[in-house]
This record gives C-alpha cells, sequence and structure tokens, in this order.
C-alpha cells in the first residue's frame, strides 16, 4: 500500500506529541534498524542536537532516530526522550556494556506563536521526544501535529507535511517536513502553491499555477526577526548509501525548499535537511543514479512542505494565523 509518507520506505517509523494549550510539539522518525545519514544546513539561524557526526569524516555512522521539535533551543531536549524510549529497548551504539542510542535532532522556533509556554523549571520537549518515539509507527498525521503545531508561515498556518515517490529504478524517496518559514508557501496573497508544478494527484487542492502571475508574487516579504522561524526536514531512501553519498542527497533535498519557499534560506531561517539511507540494495553506478534519486528527493521535499500547510489547522487562540483550508478551502 502507497500512503504518500515517507513510511513508505520500509523500516521508517513516526510518531508525534504536544500539547494544544501550549501551542508546540515534537516528532521522531524512528529507524527500526541503524541507519546511515548526514545533514545539509542553509538557514542562518538553525538549532541542532548531535549534528556535527554526520558529516562524511566522522567516525559514528549509524543512526537510530531523528527528532524535529518546536520550542527553540528547549526542543532539543526531544531527543534525550527518543534516547531513553530507545535505551529502554536496547538500542544504540555499543561499547563493551555501555548502549547509546544516537539521536541527533533539530528545532523550530514556535514560542510566540501562542499559547502558554509557562512551563516551570523543565521544558516538556524530553517527555514530548520519548512519548513521540513510543507513538511512531507506518501510518500517522499531517498538519498541526508533532513539530508542525506551532509552525507558521509569513501569512499562514504551517505544519508537518509528508510525501513519497519512486525513480526510474524502482528506489523510493520520501520526505517528512515542518515548515515553519519566513516566507510564504503560496503565491502572493493567492491559493497557488509555489509547489504546484510537482503536485501528485490534488495532494495540497490541485490549484495549480495562478492564471496570471501576480505583480508583487516575487517582492521580499518575511514574517518575522531571526530564529522566529527555521523549516526543518527529513528525506531517506531505501537505497544503500554511503556517508557522502547521502551527504549529497541531503544538498540536493535542499532545492525542494527553494521551490516551495519564497524567500528561503535567509538569515532569518535555520533551514535543515537530513538524509538517511535505510536500504541495501545498491545503486546500479554511483554518479546518474544519486543524481535521479537527489531531483526526486528536491521533488518530494517541495510537495511535502505544500502538503503540511494545505493541511494544517489553526491554533485555538486569539490572532492566530489562518490555515489554507479556513482561507481558500
Amino acid at each position: 500500500m502507497t500512503r504518500n509518507l515517507i513510511t513508505d520506505i520500509p523500516g521508517i517509523r513516526v510518531g508525534h506529541a504536544g500539547d494544544m494549550a501550549l501551542g508546540s510539539g515534537s516528532t521522531v522518525i524512528v529507524f527500526d534498524k541503524p541507519t546511515i545519514g548526514s545533514i545539509d544546513i542553509r538557514g542562518g539561524g538553525p538549532g541542532t542536537r548531535e549534528t556535527a557526526m554526520l558529516e562524511p569524516d566522522y567516525t559514528v555512522d549509524n543512526i537510530d532516530a531523528v527528532t524535529l521539535s518546536g520550542g527553540s533551543a528547549f526542543g532539543l531536549e526531544a531527543g534525550a526522550g527518543a534516547q531513553a524510549l530507545l535505551r529502554e529497548k536496547g538500542r544504540g551504539f555499543r561499547i563493551r556494556d555501555a548502549v547509546v542510542p544516537i539521536v541527533p535532532g533539530a528545532i523550530l522556533f514556535d514560542l510566540l506563536a501562542g499559547g502558554n509556554k509557562d512551563w516551570g523549571r523543565y521544558a516538556p520537549y524530553r517527555e514530548f521526544g520519548y512519548e513521540a518515539a513510543k507513538n511512531a509507527r507506518a501510518d500517522f498525521a499531517l498538519g498541526t501535529v508533532g513539530a508542525g503545531v506551532g509552525a507558521t508561515t509569513r501569512t499562514l498556518k504551517g505544519g508537518l507535511g509528508s510525501a513519497s515517490a519512486k525513480t526510474q529504478s524502482g528506489f523510493t524517496v520520501g520526505a517528512i517536513v515542518a515548515t515553519n518559514a519566513a516566507g510564504n508557501v503560496t503565491i502572493g496573497s493567492g491559493p497557488h502553491f509555489w509547489a504546484a508544478p510537482y503536485e501528485h494527484n490534488k495532494e495540497f487542492g490541485g490549484r495549480g499555477w495562478p492564471a496570471k502571475m501576480p505583480p508583487n508574487a516575487l517582492a521580499f516579504r518575511s514574517k518575522g526577526q531571526v530564529r522566529e522561524n527555521t523549516t526543518i526536514a527529513l528525506v531517506a531512501t531505501d537505497a544503500a548509501l554511503t556517508k557522502s553519498q547521502a551527504k549529497r542527497l541531503a544538498i540536493m533535498a535542499q532545492d525542494g525548499m527553494s521551490r516551495a519557499i519564497y524567500p528561503v534560506h535567509t538569515p532569518l531561517d535555520g533551514d535543515i535537511v537530513f538524509a538517511m539511507s535505510v536500504g541495501r540494495k545498491p545503486l546500479p553506478e554511483p554518479i546518474y543514479a544519486l543524481s535521479e534519486l537527489g531531483t526526486l528527493a528536491a521533488n518530494v521535499l517541495a510537495r511535502a512542505i505544500a502538503r503540511g500547510v494545505y493541511e494544517a489547522t489553526p491554533l485555538p487562540f486569539r490572532g492566530a494565523l489562518p490555515s489554507w483550508k479556513d482561507k481558500f478551502g
């Protein structure tokens, strides 16, 4: 069965946790087996956990899970929660009798999106990470869930999106993303998504391009200040890749943000793409096949960004941004 989710790739499960009254949450992507991965960071204000080791020249190759979370720097604690759940299951990097689950993560800023952030001494994100990892499964919700609870764009509610597709040679590529962009995912003030040329089966409304491009479509407009933004994503494939090839996949997948968000990769954002290889079947050759894989990853990420905004619902707070469906549906 094709779900049009990143979990169309066997060996990947996704879980969410969050609190609507808080206006924030976390998402955990759990890999059934230790997984090779890398990362590409393009935004000027990123927030990350355990990402240096994802570079090809570092020692640890295998990842157990990845967290995407709201909460700004507080949300990095979601990784500790996911790590606790995995440790209970005996998962992790083994050094004699010690077992350390490897859980990189990234965060977005949603502290000003509404909700009661007066959580006391300790933020709730560690518990969100544990609960999300515990809830991880193949079928999962999109929109205002997990890391997408407090996500926004300049004009519309942001959200958690996912999509998948196959290459001509049969490899699957999937993406999951929490879109909290300084820019817009729609063209001008209308309902048309920048990602429209890549849409499959009306997955985000089927509106296509506007009949005429609005005159102000390319004007620079931004929602907020430094670190009030950030789009965080993960792409994955069932092709067997080296760490260096996963790095190239992450770099190419970043083009999906450029196809779906305008403007993007600004000093106001912290845009990040993780890339993971969960497969055992090698590419038929290392250059052309990886190029095809990366091109498709960018397309799938663009679709996931639009889909997350399309599926979002507004937060129940006065002054909250409208959802796409409330405004245009």
